[in-house]
Protein backbone atom coordinates (compact mmCIF):
# COMPACT_ATOMS: atom_id res chain seq x y z
CA UNK A 1 0.00 0.00 0.00
CA UNK A 2 2.74 2.43 0.65
CA UNK A 3 3.98 2.14 -3.23
CA UNK A 4 0.75 3.06 -4.11
CA UNK A 5 1.00 5.85 -1.94
CA UNK A 6 3.53 7.14 -3.02
CA UNK A 7 3.69 6.59 -6.57
CA UNK A 8 0.36 8.63 -6.24
CA UNK A 9 2.16 11.61 -4.17
CA UNK A 10 4.75 12.10 -6.29
CA UNK A 11 2.74 12.00 -9.51
CA UNK A 12 -0.08 14.49 -7.71
CA UNK A 13 2.19 17.05 -6.68
CA UNK A 14 4.86 17.19 -9.49
CA UNK A 15 3.00 16.38 -12.80
CA UNK A 16 1.15 19.88 -12.79
CA UNK A 17 4.33 21.38 -13.52
CA UNK A 18 4.48 21.79 -17.05
CA UNK A 19 1.19 23.99 -16.90
CA UNK A 20 2.59 25.77 -13.95
CA UNK A 21 5.36 27.23 -15.68
CA UNK A 22 3.56 27.65 -18.89
CA UNK A 23 1.00 30.14 -17.03
CA UNK A 24 4.25 32.01 -14.93
CA UNK A 25 5.75 32.16 -18.15
CA UNK A 26 3.30 33.20 -20.62
CA UNK A 27 1.67 35.77 -17.49
CA UNK A 28 -1.34 33.35 -17.08
CA UNK A 29 -2.49 32.89 -13.58
CA UNK A 30 -0.97 29.80 -12.08
CA UNK A 31 -3.99 28.66 -10.38
CA UNK A 32 -6.71 29.14 -13.35
CA UNK A 33 -6.24 24.89 -13.65
CA UNK A 34 -6.77 24.03 -9.93
CA UNK A 35 -10.05 26.53 -9.89
CA UNK A 36 -10.77 24.70 -13.18
CA UNK A 37 -10.71 21.32 -12.03
CA UNK A 38 -13.24 22.64 -8.44
CA UNK A 39 -15.56 22.81 -11.30
CA UNK A 40 -15.86 18.33 -11.94
CA UNK A 41 -16.97 18.71 -8.40
CA UNK A 42 -21.01 18.56 -7.31
CA UNK A 43 -22.10 22.79 -7.72
CA UNK A 44 -20.01 23.25 -10.24
CA UNK A 45 -17.69 25.86 -8.79
CA UNK A 46 -14.32 26.78 -9.92
CA UNK A 47 -12.25 27.44 -6.43
CA UNK A 48 -9.16 26.61 -5.66
CA UNK A 49 -10.25 24.45 -2.71
CA UNK A 50 -12.53 22.62 -4.77
CA UNK A 51 -10.00 22.04 -7.48
CA UNK A 52 -7.27 20.56 -5.11
CA UNK A 53 -10.09 18.17 -4.07
CA UNK A 54 -10.89 17.23 -7.21
CA UNK A 55 -7.51 16.61 -7.80
CA UNK A 56 -6.61 14.69 -5.25
CA UNK A 57 -9.81 12.12 -6.14
CA UNK A 58 -9.36 12.46 -9.74
CA UNK A 59 -5.79 11.35 -9.44
CA UNK A 60 -6.14 8.75 -6.66
CA UNK A 61 -8.71 6.98 -9.34
CA UNK A 62 -6.16 6.96 -12.22
CA UNK A 63 -3.62 5.99 -9.81
CA UNK A 64 -5.96 3.03 -8.32
CA UNK A 65 -6.66 2.10 -12.09
CA UNK A 66 -2.09 2.42 -13.61
CA UNK A 67 -1.57 0.25 -10.20
CA UNK A 68 -4.13 -2.16 -11.41
CA UNK A 69 -2.33 -2.38 -14.69
CA UNK A 70 1.06 -2.86 -13.16
CA UNK A 71 0.28 -5.60 -10.97
CA UNK A 72 -0.71 -7.59 -14.43
CA UNK A 73 2.17 -6.26 -16.07
CA UNK A 74 5.09 -4.14 -14.68
CA UNK A 75 4.98 -0.67 -16.52
CA UNK A 76 7.28 1.10 -17.96
CA UNK A 77 8.22 4.98 -17.99
CA UNK A 78 7.20 4.56 -21.59
CA UNK A 79 3.89 3.02 -20.80
CA UNK A 80 2.70 5.25 -18.26
CA UNK A 81 3.37 7.73 -20.55
CA UNK A 82 1.62 5.87 -22.96
CA UNK A 83 -1.47 5.64 -20.12
CA UNK A 84 -0.89 9.37 -19.33
CA UNK A 85 -1.66 10.41 -23.12
CA UNK A 86 -4.75 7.65 -22.71
CA UNK A 87 -5.62 9.65 -19.55
CA UNK A 88 -5.55 13.15 -21.41
CA UNK A 89 -7.50 11.87 -24.42
CA UNK A 90 -10.40 11.10 -21.67
CA UNK A 91 -9.95 13.73 -19.20
CA UNK A 92 -9.44 16.92 -21.70
CA UNK A 93 -11.40 15.20 -24.51
CA UNK A 94 -14.43 13.78 -23.61
CA UNK A 95 -14.83 15.15 -19.71
CA UNK A 96 -13.63 18.50 -20.98
CA UNK A 97 -16.61 18.81 -23.39
CA UNK A 98 -18.81 19.00 -20.17
CA UNK A 99 -17.09 21.58 -18.20
CA UNK A 100 -16.33 24.88 -20.32
CA UNK A 101 -13.45 25.79 -17.38
CA UNK A 102 -11.22 22.81 -18.30
CA UNK A 103 -11.86 23.41 -22.08
CA UNK A 104 -10.90 27.23 -22.42
CA UNK A 105 -7.50 25.95 -20.49
CA UNK A 106 -4.29 25.89 -23.16
CA UNK A 107 -3.83 22.42 -24.05
CA UNK A 108 -0.94 21.05 -24.69
CA UNK A 109 0.46 21.88 -21.22
CA UNK A 110 -2.66 20.14 -19.76
CA UNK A 111 -1.53 17.06 -21.98
CA UNK A 112 2.37 17.69 -20.99
CA UNK A 113 1.05 17.44 -17.20
CA UNK A 114 -1.17 14.40 -17.89
CA UNK A 115 1.81 13.12 -19.92
CA UNK A 116 3.92 13.77 -16.85
CA UNK A 117 1.60 11.98 -14.38
CA UNK A 118 1.51 8.54 -16.06
CA UNK A 119 5.12 8.60 -16.46
CA UNK A 120 6.00 9.38 -12.52
CA UNK A 121 3.82 6.99 -11.83
CA UNK A 122 5.14 4.32 -13.87
CA UNK A 123 8.73 5.58 -12.52
CA UNK A 124 7.40 5.47 -9.29
CA UNK A 125 5.60 1.66 -8.89
CA UNK A 126 9.12 0.69 -11.01
CA UNK A 127 11.36 2.01 -8.02
CA UNK A 128 9.18 0.75 -5.27
CA UNK A 129 9.19 -2.98 -7.45
CA UNK A 130 12.96 -2.48 -7.89
CA UNK A 131 13.93 -1.67 -3.92
CA UNK A 132 11.20 -4.94 -3.24
CA UNK A 133 13.08 -7.83 -1.96
CA UNK A 134 13.49 -10.61 -4.86
CA UNK A 135 10.48 -12.65 -3.65
CA UNK A 136 7.37 -11.51 -1.03
CA UNK A 137 6.53 -15.33 -0.65
CA UNK A 138 8.18 -17.71 1.01
CA UNK A 139 9.74 -20.59 -1.05
CA UNK A 140 7.63 -23.96 -0.16
CA UNK A 141 9.86 -26.42 1.35
CA UNK A 142 8.92 -29.97 3.38
CA UNK A 143 7.94 -33.18 1.80
CA UNK A 144 4.72 -31.28 0.65
CA UNK A 145 6.83 -29.03 -1.75
CA UNK A 146 8.78 -31.97 -2.94
CA UNK A 147 5.24 -34.02 -3.59
CA UNK A 148 3.78 -31.50 -5.61
CA UNK A 149 6.88 -30.82 -7.60
CA UNK A 150 6.58 -34.48 -8.31
CA UNK A 151 3.27 -34.76 -9.04
CA UNK A 152 3.94 -31.95 -11.36
CA UNK A 153 6.66 -33.76 -13.17
CA UNK A 154 9.45 -32.32 -11.75
CA UNK A 155 10.89 -35.21 -9.62
CA UNK A 156 14.45 -33.60 -9.77
CA UNK A 157 17.65 -35.17 -10.32
CA UNK A 158 18.16 -39.06 -11.00
CA UNK A 159 14.22 -39.10 -11.09
CA UNK A 160 12.98 -41.21 -14.11
CA UNK A 161 9.55 -40.62 -15.71
CA UNK A 162 7.12 -43.45 -16.14
CA UNK A 163 6.73 -44.16 -19.78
Amino acid sequence: MNRVIRAWAVAATVSGLPSTVHALLTGRDPLAATRAAGTLLPGGRASVLGGAVAHVVVSAGWTAALVGLDRRRPLSVMDGLAAGAVIAALDLGLAARRYPAIRALPQWPQWLDHLAYGALTAASLKAARDAAPESSSPRRTGTSAVRSRRARGAGGPGRRRRA
